[in-house]
């Protein structure tokens, strides 16, 4: 099997830069085999959206409202998955959950907090 472990969330001001890390650990088998990373976020009394998304071959996909502003990127070596944010606004706040699929299933994480305020 295999965990994800989200972290890097935290407060920051209109304006500012977060790098949250998704961290894959488990089966070795498991984690080569999952096809995509993706990052949801839920805010409260909204339903989970997809924020943005990265295949194995690399090729990436985000939402919208977070075009230019959102960056995913993924290094196999550390089996890790980034999400780079800048521009924060207070709309992107929200708990940040990071989710891997593969052909025997997906995984969730546990979630970070994003809170964007001054």
């Amino acid at each position: 099997q295999v965990q994800l472990v989200e972290s890097g969330g935290g407060l920051v001001q209109p304006g500012g830069s977060l790098r949250l890390s998704c961290a894959a650990s488990g089966s070795i088998v498991s984690i080569n085999a999952i096809a995509w990373y993706t990052w949801y976020r839920q805010a409260p009394g909204k339903e989970r959206e997809l924020v943005a998304r990265i295949r194995a071959v690399g090729s990436t996909t985000y939402t919208d409202s977070v075009k230019g502003r959102f960056t995913i990127s993924r290094d196999n070596a550390k089996n890790t998955v980034y999400l780079q944010m800048n521009g924060l606004k207070p709309e992107d706040t929200a708990v940040y959950y990071c989710y891997g699929a593969s052909g025997a299933g997906g995984y969730w994480g546990q979630g970070t907090q994003v809170t964007v305020s001054s």
